[in-house]
This record gives structure tokens, C-alpha cells and sequence, in this order.
């Protein structure tokens, strides 16, 4: 399990536009990694756009924002375009950015357990090295992540 101070681990995802996502290609700068199960559904749209909102703020901050899901690329184009989402979405098929940071696990819905992604969230300073993290976060959560650099 991660903790504050940990190294970041390294991902290489595909975006929504189907470009590379690279967690090394933002050394130097300050990302929010966000685990979201399934696009436009209600959580996860709550989540997005919680995020969205503040987007100025975050900015402001040089916070640069990842979220990340097991949906396609083209899933997740449509989820950024119906929302009119302004931050960085890849996919992660494989779960394996999931898995590194936590995030992929045990869950149960009425009753039935399963795996799948656990809502989750980290931030990552310049270094690479990781400010804050947390699992089974609340949708509404992740858009107050970045508030860890609000003083800097």
C-alpha cells in the first residue's frame, strides 16, 4: 500500500484522444491521479465535474489533472466532450495504474462482491513523490485534493 512520501509509480496510459499519458512525462510539476469505476455514470460524472468546476483554481495552482478509468478511449471522448471536461482522461483496461496505486479491488453492489476500481484519489508533488492519497473517497472528495498545495 502507498503512503505519503512514497514514490509515485509510473504509468503509461492511452488518453481519451489517444495520445500517451505518461505520469513522467509531468515531473517537475504537481498531478492529481484520480480512480473513477465507469464513465457518465452518476458518481463519476459527480466527481468530474466537481473537478471541472474549479478547474481555474487548479490551474492556478499548477495542479495538472489525471483521471483515470478502465473505459475505453473512446468512451471516455465522449464522457469529456458531453461535459465539457478540461482535464487529462485515460484509460486503464488492464487495471494496472489501478492495481499500483491502490485502487483496484475487492467491492460488493446489493449483495454481490466483485473487483473492480475503489473510487480513489493521490497527489503527486514535483518530485514524484506522493502528498497525499486516499481509497474509497466520496465523489465530491477528489475536487478538494488539491487544496494539499493551496498554502505553496
Amino acid at each position: 500500500m502507498l503512503k505519503l512520501g512514497d514514490t509515485a509509480p509510473s504509468f503509461e496510459l492511452i488518453s481519451d484522444t489517444g495520445d500517451a499519458v505518461r505520469l513522467d512525462d509531468f515531473k517537475g510539476k504537481r498531478v492529481i491521479v484520480y480512480f473513477y469505476p465507469k464513465a457518465d455514470t452518476p458518481g463519476c460524472t459527480k466527481q468530474a465535474c466537481a473537478i471541472q468546476d474549479i478547474g481555474p483554481q487548479i490551474e492556478d495552482a499548477g495542479v495538472t489533472v489525471i483521471g483515470i478509468s478502465p473505459d475505453p478511449p473512446e468512451k471516455l471522448a465522449k464522457f469529456r466532450a458531453k461535459y465539457g471536461l478540461g482535464f487529462i482522461l485515460a484509460s486503464d483496461p488492464e487495471h494496472k495504474a489501478a492495481e499500483a496505486y491502490g485502487a483496484w479491488g475487492e467491492k460488493s453492489m446489493y449483495g454481490k462482491t466483485y473487483t473492480g476500481i475503489v473510487r480513489s484519489h493521490a497527489a503527486i508533488d514535483e518530485n514524484g513523490k506522493i502528498v497525499a492519497i486516499k481509497n474509497k473517497v466520496k465523489p465530491l472528495e477528489t475536487a478538494k485534493l488539491w487544496e494539499v498545495w493551496k498554502e505553496s
